[in-house]
């Protein structure tokens, strides 16, 4: 079938089978909701006769969220005076929140993919605010921020989940708060935290949790600019009050209930990464796994990895164009049939596309199989 589109066949797909030595110890490859590890749900199943169930203003999940957030203040290497937030609804809820909270007039917003360009859309929404500066760049690459007098505050993503584009974190300017968008990034790439003012991100990807919350790492200066703008006469709704989200953080609680499994598998993560080594053990980690992936889709005959520019590949989430002759979709199909879970592309990007997660929890010896195993599967397919 060479030359041919190889399209989707569920008789096809599901008498494909992996041998034994080609199968993964682990199968998941989601880029969010990600692995969760073993371990730590093994945890949580020990810890929820006197955990799950509880108040959240209980000194057991006051201690869980002491804990994560003490755990990131470490592995983050927080300067002095940098605080954690904590809040319900994952980055899309914190999108809203700093639109309220952390923008004063002004932003600039990269936007390079799916997820950055949402957080400019919102901002634009905003009848209080000045219409945004978007810098914007083609999916594959990512474009670089502009100094200028008139931002207050520079919206940055670390990674671009839909696309697998990351980017070097730097101070575009002296003035104006550098907000981060990291929720694939944290605990996978390296960064220095000084370099941004607020580092945010949601717990369902690098640390291997469920979602539902937020988490922010917060710059002295970020934290004067939400207690000035909650001060001011700018309306804010309660439950997307950043000043009330610092001081339900300082008393390591929520404003309103959190799902206590997610504060602790991501707490047991971040204690997983701390004790191996920290943020450097964990992109080191991930680095093995990219090299491992991009190095096969270079050499093979059917993979191309889909961002051109080396130092622009993400190392947390990989995206690896298929040869127009192999329809992915079919790939992933079999790979599901195996056992092998969420190598679909992300679906507006319309590529003929596989995409790989490859977050600390991920072993890179099960990205290693994984490679293999699509070559089996596409010599099957001829």
């Amino acid at each position: 079938m060479v030359g041919s589109f190889v399209g989707h066949n569920s008789l096809v797909t599901s008498s494909i089978l992996l041998p034994p030595d080609l199968l993964p110890a682990d199968g998941r490859f989601g880029s969010g909701p990600s692995k969760v590890r073993p371990e730590a749900v093994a945890a949580l199943a020990e810890a929820a006769p006197t955990f799950l169930g509880t108040s959240h203003r209980q000194m057991t999940v006051k201690f869980a969220v002491a804990a994560l957030r003490n755990g990131l203040a470490e592995l983050f290497a927080l300067p002095d005076g940098y605080e954690v937030l904590l809040g319900n609804g994952g980055t899309t809820a914190f999108w809203d929140a700093a639109v309220f909270g952390l923008i004063e007039r002004r932003s600039q917003h990269l936007s390079f993919g799916e997820f950055s360009s949402k957080f400019a859309a919102a901002v634009g929404a905003a009848p209080f605010l000045e219409a945004p500066m978007v810098i914007e760049s083609e999916p594959g690459t990512h474009p670089t921020p502009v100094a200028d007098a008139d931002i207050d505050a520079y919206a940055l993503t670390h990674n671009e989940t839909s696309t697998g584009v990351s980017m070097s974190l730097r101070r575009p300017a002296p003035d104006g708060l550098v907000l981060v968008d990291a929720t694939s990034g944290a605990g996978g790439l390296r960064f220095d935290a000084a370099e941004s003012d607020v580092y945010y991100f949601a717990p369902q990807k690098g640390l291997a949790s469920d979602g539902g919350l937020w988490l922010a790492t917060c710059s002295p200066a970020a934290i004067e600019r939400i207690e000035r703008l909650a001060a001011s006469d700018r309306w804010i709704p309660p439950s997307l009050d950043l000043r009330i989200a610092l001081d339900n953080s300082r008393k390591d609680q929520t404003y309103n209930t959190p799902a206590l499994a997610t504060i602790f598998l991501a707490a047991h993560q971040v204690d997983w990464i701390n004790g191996n080594g920290g943020l450097e053990w964990a992109a080191s980690r991930c680095d093995e796994s990219a090299e491992a992936i991009y190095s096969w889709a270079e050499r093979s005959e059917f993979a191309t990895p889909f961002v051109i520019a080396p130092e622009q590949r993400s190392h947390v989430v990989a995206t690896i164009d298929i040869d127009d002759t192999i329809d992915a979709a079919t790939i992933s199909s079999v790979l599901r049939e195996n056992g092998v879970l969420d190598t679909e592309s992300y679906r507006k990007l319309g590529r003929n596309q596989l995409r790989i997660a490859l977050y600390p929890a991920i072993d890179p010896d099960d990205v290693r199989a994984l490679t293999a195993g699509i070559d089996h599967i596409v010599q099957a397919l001829r």
